[in-house]
């Protein structure tokens, strides 16, 4: 649990404990299934030399950043749902798996000092952090990159949480949209796109 105000996932987890664990089975179900999991991971590996250094924000039972690690980069995951991280640790083993609220993320005071070439937050986790704590998140991704690191930031439309106000929030956490995209496999952004995919950069004087 965060030590601020709950997020959006810790009050759903609330209201039902069985959440995260159905999360999680989902996910492996589906893998046993041969869905197609790794399409973030593929747009976010196009971008990196190899052996980069990732943070997975919001990482869930660790799908996109396993399959960036073994794609040979260095990841570290967060989440705050202790179920998922567990999960995580279990079926991918070699990624650094923490718990964390990402509205508080501060890794170098936890002994993880390198900054990460990339930053993926995938899954809506914008649109389930807690309320008017976005802008902090995004700070906090800004804080955390490498100089020319970038991060890539997904979510629906009809969440609560509009691109128009992302945008503004990107602007106000020292960022920059550097690519628009609908989809995950790179499909141009519009107005009336149903789900966002954001590419960011630190914002230049």
């Amino acid at each position: 649990m965060s030590t601020a105000r709950p997020s959006r996932w810790e009050q759903k987890v609330a209201a039902d404990p069985s959440h995260s664990t159905w999360y999680v089975e989902r996910f492996r179900s589906m893998a046993a299934d041969g869905a197609d999991l790794a399409g973030e991971a593929r747009l976010v590996d196009a971008m990196l030399p190899r052996g980069a250094r990732v943070l997975d924000a919001g990482c869930g039972p660790g799908r996109v950043g396993a399959e960036l690690a073994a794609r040979g980069h260095t990841v570290v995951g967060v989440d705050v749902d202790p179920v998922l991280v567990e999960a995580a640790r279990a079926d991918h083993p070699g990624p650094d798996w923490r718990v964390g609220d990402l509205a508080e993320l501060d890794l170098p005071a936890e002994g993880v000092a390198e900054p990460f070439d990339a930053i993926v937050c995938a899954g809506n986790v914008m649109t389930f952090l807690a309320p008017g704590t976005e802008v902090e998140v995004l700070r906090r991704f800004a804080a955390h990159l490498a100089p020319q690191g970038r991060a890539v930031v997904g979510f629906g439309a009809g969440r609560g949480y509009a691109a128009d106000a992302f945008f503004a929030d990107v602007e106000a956490a020292g960022l920059r949209v550097d690519v628009a995209l609908a989809t995950w496999d790179l499909r141009p952004y519009e107005p009336t796109s149903d789900f966002l995919v954001a590419v960011l950069c630190r914002r230049t004087a």
